[in-house]
C-alpha cells in the first residue's frame, strides 16, 4: 500500500518525538536533579506511541481498543509536558487539575467512540481535552514573573496550540476525516491535521530546549560570579551588576551611594589565629554587610578583605547610617564565636554618586574616604570630601 501524505508525515513525527525524547533525557542525567527534563523527555516518549497506534489502526477489525490507545496516549504525553515545563519554571504543578483532566477525558472518549466521525460534538469532545491541557500549560506559565522573550514565544505557541485542536473538529466535520477510523490515514484532512501537529510539536520542542539552555546558561553565569567564601558577588558580578544599575539610576535620576569597606588588621588575623579563623570573620562580615542592606543594593567582595556595597536611592548621609550600623554590629560581634580574642573591626568609606560617574570613578572616590578612615585610626566611617587626599596607587588594597 503506498505511503499518504498523512502516513509520511506521521513518521516524520515518530523521528523528531523520539530525537527530543533523547535530549531531554540527555539533560535530566546530566543536569542532575532535573525533573523537569526528566518529565519532558518521558512525555515525548509516551506521545511516540500515538502516531505508531495510528499505523496500526488501519488493520484492526474492531478499532476501539486501539482508538483509545491513540487518544489515551497523546493524552498522557501532554499532561507529562504541562508537569515538566512546570518544573523547569519552578512553578507549582497542578496535580489536582490534571488528574481530574485525565480521567473525566478518558471516560468522555469511551463513551464517544462509537459516534459518527462527522459529528462536530464526537470531534469537540475528542480534541478538547487536548486543548484543555494547553490551557492548562499557558495557566500555569502565567504564574511566571521573571518574563522573557523566549517564555513569551511558548505562551504564545502554547495558545495557538490550542486553537489547533479547537480548529480540528471543524474541519473534520467540514472535509471529513474518514468514513471510519481504518481510514483515517488516507484523508485529506489527516494530511492537513499531522502536518500542523508536526509543525508545533518541532517548534514546542525546540522552544523548551532553548529555555532550558539559557536556564543553565545562566545559572552557571551566576555561580562565576559569586564568591564562595562570603556568598556575595565576586569582583567580576559586582562590576557586572553594579554597572547596570547605575547606569539604569543614571538615566532616571536616581541618587545612589557607593560604600567601600576593609577589615582592619585582618593579616594579623590570619597570622594570629589561622586561615580558618580569617575565613570566618569573612563570612561573618558579608553577612552582616548583606542582612543589613536592601533589596535594591549590590553587595560584593572586591578580592581579600575588601568590600563594595552600592545603594541605589541614596545619598551620602544614608550610606553613612548604613555603615556605621554594620561598623557597630561587626564590632559588637563575640570574638570566640570566630575563633578570635578580641574583637574585629572595619573601616569604610563613602562617596555619594555625581553626574556622569562611571563605577570605577564612584569606587575610586570611596577608596579615597576609606583610605582617610584607615588613616585616622581605623573602625570609623569617612565620607568622600574633595579636601580629602588622594591615596598613592593601591594603598587602600594593600593596607589592613
Amino acid at each position: 500500500m503506498p505511503l499518504s501524505a498523512a502516513a509520511f508525515v506521521l513518521a516524520i513525527n515518530i523521528f523528531v518525538a523520539s530525537l527530543f525524547a533523547i535530549a531531554f533525557a540527555i539533560v535530566a542525567v546530566y543536569q542532575r536533579p532535573a525533573p523537569g527534563a526528566a518529565w519532558l523527555a518521558s512525555g515525548y516518549a509516551i506521545g511516540i506511541l500515538s502516531p505508531l497506534l495510528e499505523f496500526i489502526l488501519p488493520y484492526q477489525r474492531d478499532h476501539r481498543l486501539v482508538s483509545f490507545g491513540i487518544f489515551a496516549a497523546l493524552l498522557w504525553a501532554l499532561a507529562a509536558f504541562v508537569i515538566g515545563m512546570a518544573y523547569c519554571y519552578r512553578l507549582k504543578r497542578p496535580w489536582l487539575a490534571l488528574a481530574v483532566l485525565l480521567a473525566l477525558s478518558m471516560l468522555t472518549n469511551l463513551l464517544i467512540l462509537d459516534m459518527p466521525r462527522d459529528n462536530l460534538l464526537r470531534g469537540l469532545l475528542y480534541q478538547g481535552p487536548y486543548m484543555a491541557l494547553h490551557l492548562v500549560a499557558a495557566f500555569v506559565l502565567i504564574g511566571y514573573r521573571n518574563w522573557r522573550a523566549l517564555d513569551l514565544v511558548l505562551l504564545a505557541l502554547l495558545v495557538v496550540s490550542s486553537l489547533h485542536f479547537l480548529g480540528k473538529p471543524i474541519l473534520a466535520h467540514l472535509i471529513g476525516s474518514g468514513d471510519a477510523p481504518q481510514a483515517y490515514l488516507s484523508s485529506t484532512y489527516a494530511g492537513i491535521s499531522q502536518s500542523f501537529g508536526a509543525a508545533l510539536l518541532i517548534t514546542n520542542g525546540l522552544v523548551m530546549l532553548l529555555i532550558i539552555l539559557r536556564d543553565k546558561i545562566a545559572e552557571i553565569t551566576a555561580r562565576s560570579e559569586i564568591d564562595t567564601l562570603s556568598g556575595l558577588l565576586n569582583r567580576r558580578g559586582f562590576e557586572d551588576r553594579g554597572r547596570r544599575l547605575l547606569a539604569q539610576m543614571t538615566r532616571h535620576g536616581v541618587p545612589a551611594v557607593m560604600i567601600v569597606a576593609d577589615l582592619d588588621h585582618f593579616k594579623s588575623v590570619n597570622d594570629s589565629f589561622g586561615h580558618a579563623a580569617g575565613d570566618q570573620v569573612i563570612a561573618s562580615f558579608a553577612t552582616l554587610l548583606s542582612d543589613n542592606a536592601s533589596q535594591n543594593s549590590v553587595v560584593g567582595r572586591l578580592g581579600g578583605e575588601e568590600f563594595a556595597i552600592l545603594i541605589s536611592n541614596a545619598n551620602p548621609m544614608t550610606g553613612k547610617l548604613y555603615a556605621e550600623s554594620v561598623r557597630i554590629a561587626l564590632s559588637g560581634l563575640p570574638p570566640e564565636t570566630m575563633g578570635l580574642q578580641s574583637p574585629v573591626t572595619a573601616s569604610f568609606g563613602v562617596a555619594g554618586l555625581r553626574q556622569g560617574d562611571t563605577l570605577s570613578d564612584l569606587l575610586r572616590r570611596a577608596d579615597v574616604a576609606l583610605y582617610q578612615a584607615k588613616s585616622e585610626g581605623r573602625n570609623k566611617v569617612c565620607l568622600f570630601m574633595d579636601t580629602l587626599a588622594r591615596p598613592p596607587l593601591s594603598v587602600v588594597s594593600r593596607t589592613s
